[in-house]
């Protein structure tokens, strides 16, 4: 198995397309750290301005339920636009953007202005996500797609990390804590997100990335809304008919529910339980949490790809929920902060082993031109059902994070979501005979 792991790594990495689409996502996500390093710098660990956890829910909503209502329609356009295009033209507006929203940052206005300004520079990132990931099979064969999965979004997610280490670096030698500091730190993303632009425009030709089919242009607002929502309806179908995807995306959006709710719960603990008034000060503490979560990252990019195809993926996603139904009143229980670190690797083997097998089972049974729009409703849903468990739970936690009835009702949860998506989701495998354990059998479910 070790050599076969070894022999997939070494047939992506071969691809010199796969290495520039990946360089590209590199960059935007350590610049993507970085910046939003400074957000939460500035928005929730500002020493002037300490957010309640109602506060802090609210900003996550702010931030990112517009962005998820809308994000369905973005995807339309991923499967009518050059994605090489969108590439470029996100990371361009990303830069720009920035500029004004360091400024409000530097003289500590954080009103209306600011959120729009935050609003649409996440937005985009996420679109640009979605249109990585839809145009990673224009690089990589289908067999090799589970592979080229865990590649980069294990190297994405290490790049972020990366990227806020480094902001929390600078911080501690560079940078005050306190606006000045924080808008100064904004400032840097731009640099990383314009480079990303050129790389994008000299590495890949217009039409590279897909979409294979450019749905007709219609021309005035009124054609293109219904377009997009007659194309809306098509995504539906699609999805519909390709269940395995559907079930898989089911599953990970009750994860991110449960997950949502967890960070706030431990975002509280280190602010106030564990005494981290400031990123400067949080910086000792979470360092050995972003270590975990970076550690659980790596851990499920190279176990996932091997196991999802010996055992089947559907299997692999039932099997890590219940791992972490498990290790929550296990770890989060004693709510020590060793403890709490392991729940943290736990928890993020969990994530991001699903997450590579929703992308690949997307990849696999949806049809190239339906991929974007899929991948869009996809990352929204990812994202509203994090914010969902946020705000949802904010009205009950305690200032200070400490919730065994959340840990306990956690786990049971995650245990639910084990046994029910093990179900339909097995069922579907057997019924149609097809699944991404066995790759050279691979075969699109719907085409239409």
């Amino acid at each position: 198995m070790a050599n076969r792991r070894t022999h997939n790594l070494r047939a992506v990495l071969a691809v010199p397309a796969f290495r520039r689409l990946l360089g590209v996502r590199l960059g935007g996500q350590f610049s993507d750290g970085v910046f939003q390093a400074a957000l939460a710098g500035s928005v929730l660990f500002n020493p002037d301005r300490q957010a309640t956890p109602t506060a802090i829910a609210l900003a996550a909503a702010v931030l990112v339920l517009p962005y998820s209502l809308v994000g369905p329609f973005a995807g339309v356009l991923l499967d009518r636009w050059s994605r090489r295009s969108v590439v470029v033209w996100t990371n361009l507006l990303r830069a720009v953007l920035v500029l004004p929203i360091a400024a409000l940052v530097l003289a500590g206005d954080e009103g209306g202005l600011f959120f729009v300004a935050t609003l649409v520079v996440i937005g985009l990132g996420r679109l640009l996500l979605s249109g990585l990931s839809a145009a990673t099979p224009h690089v990589v064969a289908d067999e090799r797609l589970v592979t080229a999965n865990a590649v980069a979004g294990t190297a994405g997610s290490v790049a972020y990390s990366v990227g806020l280490g480094c902001a929390l670096a600078l911080l501690r030698t560079v940078f005050p804590a306190g606006d000045s500091g924080y808008g100064a730190l904004a400032l840097l993303a731009p640099a990383g997100y314009v480079a990303c632009a050129v790389l994008a425009r000299v590495f890949f030709a217009r039409a590279q990335l897909g979409p294979d089919e450019v749905v007709p242009h219609r021309p005035g607002l009124a054609g293109e809304a219904m377009a997009v929502l007659r194309g809306m309806v098509d995504g539906v179908r699609h999805l519909g008919s390709a269940r395995g995807a559907a079930y898989a995306m089911a599953a990970q959006a009750g994860f991110r529910v449960l997950f949502g709710a967890l960070a706030l719960a431990l975002l509280l603990l280190y602010r106030s339980a564990f005494r981290a008034d400031d990123l400067t000060g949080v910086s000792t503490q979470l360092g050995l949490v972003f270590t975990a979560g970076a550690a659980g990252v790596l851990t499920a990019a190279a176990i996932t790809p091997p196991v999802s195809r010996r055992i089947g993926g559907w299997r692999w996603v039932a099997a890590l929920l219940a791992a972490v139904a498990v290790a929550m009143p296990v770890f989060g229980l004693p709510l020590s902060p060793p403890l709490l670190v392991l729940l943290v690797l736990v928890v993020n083997i969990a994530g991001h082993g699903i997450k590579i097998v929703v992308d690949t089972m997307v990849q696999h049974e949806c049809a190239d031109a339906f991929r974007g729009r899929v991948f869009a409703v996809n990352d929204t849903v990812f994202n509203l059902a994090y914010v969902l468990g946020m705000v949802g739970v904010s009205a009950v936690l305690p200032a200070d994070g400490r919730s065994p009835a959340l840990l306990i009702g956690s786990a049971a949860g995650y245990a639910c979501l084990a046994g029910g998506y093990a179900v339909a989701a097995g069922r579907w495998a057997r019924s149609v005979g097809d699944d991404i354990s066995e790759p050279g059998r691979l075969a699109v479910v719907a085409h239409h």
